[in-house]
């Protein structure tokens, strides 16, 4: 099975930010990862990423925020989309963006 692609999109949130979005579902996990997709979400504003959830080759599911990287605990793809939108929410409350 190769990578089958099941979302790509990118949502404009405000003039000045929007959201990118994209997951695969994968034929074996990317190491040290167990589960079988791969993604990336971020979100950027002012043309600056100020979140990025990923799992990359070496690293393992984790989030970025703008000034530290963390361990991210991946359990489904929607609680994944869950979690992000989350901390897109306060990440907007806590820097007064709409």
């Amino acid at each position: 099975m190769k990578a089958l692609p099941l979302v790509r999109r990118r949502v404009a949130i405000a003039a000045d930010a929007f959201v990118e979005v994209v997951i695969w579902q994968v034929p074996i996990p990317v190491s040290p990862s167990l589960h079988r997709f791969k993604y990336r979400l971020a979100y950027i504003v002012d043309d600056r990423c100020v979140l990025r959830y990923d799992n990359e080759r070496g690293k393992g599911d984790h989030r970025h925020s703008e000034t530290a990287e963390a361990p991210y605990v991946f359990l489904t793809p929607d609680r994944l989309m869950s979690d992000f939108e989350a901390d897109v929410a306060r990440w907007n409350r806590e820097n007064r963006h709409s």
